[in-house]
Parts: C-alpha cells; sequence; structure tokens
C-alpha cells in the first residue's frame, strides 16, 4: 500500500503580538479581517502561551520544545552575553528534513550568538544583537533559510541567505517576508516531497512608529484610549519594564504607540491574507496545516508597563490558530496551550516521531478527535511559565552579591482559571512575592491575593505542589 503523503506545514508567527489584539475577541479596538476569517476555519487555543515571554527563549522552545533553562536560551541573544541555542539540540527543522520534508525559515531568527561578541568588525555587517548565521548545524534543519538575528528597522529591513553578503530591503519587512514566502510556496507547493515552512514577523515589535502609512491612516479617526477596553493600563511618565528599564510615558505617547501597534497588527493581518489566498490559489489547504500566532505579548500601558517578560496575560497570552481543513475541526478551546507544545504537537499531526528531549506534550488527539470528551480530558492542563534575570546590570548585580542569578526572576503556573506565581525579582536584595490570581473573577489581573506562604490559600497550596514538580522536571534550582 502506498504510504499518504505527509501535510505541509505552514507556521506564521509575529514579534510581540498580543493575545487580546485579533479583532474577534472584541479586546483591543484593532482590525484583522482575514485573521478573523481564519480563525472561524481553525480551531483557536484561547489559551495559549509563552512559556518565557522573550524572543530568544521562546523561539528556542519552539524549534525543541524543550524549556528555557533545558536549552540553556534563558534569555536573548545579545552583545556582551554567550547566549545562543546549541547546534546538539534536536529541533524540528531536523525531524521534518529527515522525514523528506523540503524546510524553509524566513525572518527574524534571533538564536545565534551575536558576532559583535567574536568581532568588532564582522564580516557580514551585523551590528549589536544581530547575527548572520551561516549554513550548517546552527540553521536547525531549515535548507531554505532568509534571515537575520535581531535588527528592528522594519521599513529598511536586512538578511542573509547563503553568504555573509547582506541583502539590503527598501520595503516594509513583514510585506517583504510574504512575498518571499509566497515564492516558496508556488516553489514547492506542486511538488511531491511536503514542505515545512516557518515565517517569522518582527511587526508588530517596537519601534511601533515603523509602519506603513497606509495602516496608520486606518486607524488615525478612530477613538483608541486604552482605558477604553482595558480597565487595568495605567498612565504614567515614565512607564515601567518589568526587567527595570524606564521608558517615557503619559498618556500621548501611549496613544500613539497603540494607534502604531494596532496599524502593524493590521498590516500583518493583510499579509496573512497574501499567504492564505496563495494557499487556496494553489489548492493546498487540504494538504496543509496552518499555524498563525506570536511569541509573546505587549504590555501596551497594562500595570503601568510595557514590553513584555512579565507574567500579566497581556505579556504571556498570545493568538493561537490552527487549521487544517477537512482535518482539524474548527472551533475555540480553553485547552491550556504552552510554547514546548507546539513542536510535539505538529510532529504529531504528521505522524511523525517525537525525540526524546522533547519537554512538551502533544494535543494532536484532541486536533484530531475534537471532541468534548476530549477537550475535558484536557482540562486539568497546567503551563509552567517563567522567566529569568537576563540583563547584564542584574547579572551583575547578582554576582557581586555571590549569587547565582538563575536561581532568581520568578516561576509561575497557569491553568485555565488561575495564574500562581513566585517573584524573588530582578535584582539582589530583592523580597520574594507569592501572587495568585483568579481570571475567572479577575480578568485583568487587577486583584492578586498576595501570600507569604501557599498553605495560606488551597488553591495556591496545589498550584505550588505543580510548580514544584516543574522546577524538579527541568533541575531548576528556584527554590521556593
Amino acid at each position: 500500500m502506498e504510504e499518504r503523503r505527509k501535510p505541509n506545514i505552514v507556521y506564521v508567527f509575529a514579534d510581540q503580538w498580543r493575545r487580546q489584539a485579533v479583532g474577534i475577541r472584541n479586546e483591543d479596538p484593532v482590525m484583522t479581517p482575514n485573521m478573523d476569517r481564519f480563525a472561524s476555519e481553525s480551531m483557536v487555543f484561547e489559551q495559549a502561551v509563552s512559556c518565557t515571554p522573550l524572543c530568544s527563549p521562546h523561539r528556542a522552545a519552539l524549534l525543541t520544545g524543550r524549556y528555557a533553562l533545558s536549552t540553556g536560551v534563558y534569555t536573548n541573544c545579545k552583545t556582551g552575553l554567550d547566549m545562543r541555542l546549541s547546534p546538539e539540540e534536536t529541533a524540528i527543522g531536523h525531524v521534518l528534513s529527515g522525514a523528506g520534508y523540503r524546510t524553509g525559515y524566513i525572518g527574524k531568527w534571533h538564536l545565534d550568538l551575536p558576532e559583535q561578541n567574536r568581532e568588532e568588525h564582522p564580516l557580514s555587517g551585523a551590528r549589536e544583537w544581530d547575527a548572520y548565521t551561516p549554513p550548517g548545524p546552527g540553521r536547525f534543519g531549515f535548507d531554505y533559510w532568509y534571515s537575520y538575528g535581531a535588527y528592528d528597522q522594519h521599513l529598511k529591513p536586512h538578511y542573509w541567505e547563503n553568504s555573509p553578503e547582506m541583502v539590503k530591503v527598501d520595503q516594509w519587512s513583514a510585506e517583504h517576508e510574504t512575498d518571499k514566502a509566497l515564492a516558496f510556496l508556488r516553489e514547492h507547493g506542486g511538488k511531491q516531497e511536503p514542505f515545512a515552512l516557518f515565517v517569522s514577523w518582527n511587526p508588530p515589535h517596537s519601534p511601533f512608529e515603523l509602519v506603513p502609512e497606509a495602516y496608520r491612516d486606518s486607524y488615525a479617526d478612530k477613538k483608541l484610549s486604552p482605558h477604553s477596553h482595558r480597565a487595568n493600563v495605567i498612565v504614567q511618565d515614565p512607564f515601567l519594564i518589568h526587567t527595570g528599564e524606564e521608558v517615557d510615558g503619559g498618556a500621548e505617547r501611549l496613544d500613539q504607540a497603540s494607534r502604531d501597534y494596532f496599524a502593524a497588527v493590521t498590516g500583518i493581518d493583510e499579509q496573512f491574507g497574501r499567504i492564505m489566498d496563495e494557499l487556496r490559489e494553489l489548492n493546498l489547504l487540504e494538504q496543509t496545516i496552518v499555524v498563525l500566532t506570536s511569541d509573546h505579548g505587549e504590555l501596551l500601558g497594562s500595570h503601568g508597563m510595557m514590553a513584555k517578560h512579565s507574567w500579566h496575560e497581556e505579556s504571556i497570552g498570545v493568538p493561537f490558530m490552527i487549521g487544517w481543513k477537512g482535518a482539524i475541526k474548527p472551533g475555540t478551546t480553553d485547552v491550556v496551550l504552552n510554547t514546548v507544545d507546539i513542536m510535539p504537537t505538529l510532529l504529531e499531526l504528521a505522524e511523525l516521531p517525537l525525540p526524546d528531549s522533547i519537554e512538551g506534550s502533544s494535543v494532536a488527539d484532541f486536533l484530531k478527535k475534537g471532541g468534548s470528551s476530549e477537550e475535558a480530558e484536557l482540562a486539568s492542563r497546567a503551563a509552567y511559565i517563567s522567566a529569568f534575570p537576563g540583563r547584564m546590570e542584574a547579572i551583575e548585580s547578582f554576582r557581586a552579591a555571590g549569587l547565582e542569578h538563575l536561581h532568581y526572576g520568578w516561576r509561575g503556573v497557569r491553568t485555565s482559571r488561575y495564574t500562581y506565581v513566585v517573584d524573588k525579582g530582578y535584582f539582589a536584595g530583592s523580597e520574594t512575592r507569592r501572587l495568585l490570581y483568579d481570571l475567572a473573577d479577575d480578568p485583568f489581573q487587577m486583584k492578586p491575593v498576595s501570600l507569604k506562604s501557599a498553605t495560606e490559600h488551597p488553591v495556591a497550596q496545589l498550584l505550588e505542589v505543580r510548580l514544584r514538580e516543574f522546577l524538579d522536571e527541568t533541575r531548576d534550582s528556584f527554590s521556593l
């Protein structure tokens, strides 16, 4: 009997796009008609989270199905820090290419050691956090690689392919990367072997203002005050970033940042629509698993903060929609999905073997069966969430105190109803906090139960037991 053809995979993810910023959710006042249509054709995970809400840790967990301490990528790959995803890791690209897939990766990579950590003037022209990753083990099984490390000039991006020669582009990065994605689909869509394409857009990542005027104009006359839709927004000047930095604040700056952020989301919505139109044109939807998601969220003034790296829903919460025409029944689910669960889920959907190294768990059976009984079985799923001091100032603070910085930061458990966090801080001398949020009664996380001990609250006591299990499983020396 002839073996059934494996499904194609198109995995599209944006950077810093929060779960709330999708039109169908009626939370952020954002226009996303193409994403809304896809949501009606796919399974929408309402409780998807980023296990470590930061760019490099998420990407490492996505590709390997492993947590931050296991991969060693606990913070961003940055200048001054020896941080990269080890080429010895087994990634989804390895499994797919080994199974005969043509694999491609387009857009932001941010998994390699910045080249200026090794030499002041690298041949590639990479500066600061950026890096060219040459063909070989550092590309983790991706045959076609049109990418860069970390570079936030969205209107004038650059890329590398198979040589250190930088490709400079005068086009919005998300649009250009979508052009490249469409070319990949046209090249491989009619071939016998399956393909897997990962498209990694940088927008709506800051700087928010670097978005084409056409998208900004679409929000020019709209009332977008964050106070009108997010009760937890605190306008202050300066705004804080959870890891200790300050950024310019005030109501006027927040209003403009919100408009630009939503404009970028509308922009990537248009690009996603182009990808879906191409898949329809090529008659590939019945043969292709399509995922639309993000690496982490954006606080955008919630709790008086900007950026990410906190345990709040605007930071850890990501959109996650997965469609496969005729194979995955459309709908919505409250099943908790964590970053480390994505790799095993995709591989099981494609009926491919799972590497022993994976630490996440698949929800492929639920997606294929789509029944309420399967959902009920998964109702008790919990996601392990974490963050670690990664700024050099913070690391040096712990070193000066004779402490190991990886034993600090925060760790938590996110279930479909609760978030429980133990926070030990980002600098030496911080007080330990225990916070319990009931997301059903307090969706904006404005009334946490503050505890000195988990034994003071029955839910916290149960969740701390689960948190301790996660710490043991990941060999984390964070003390409770």
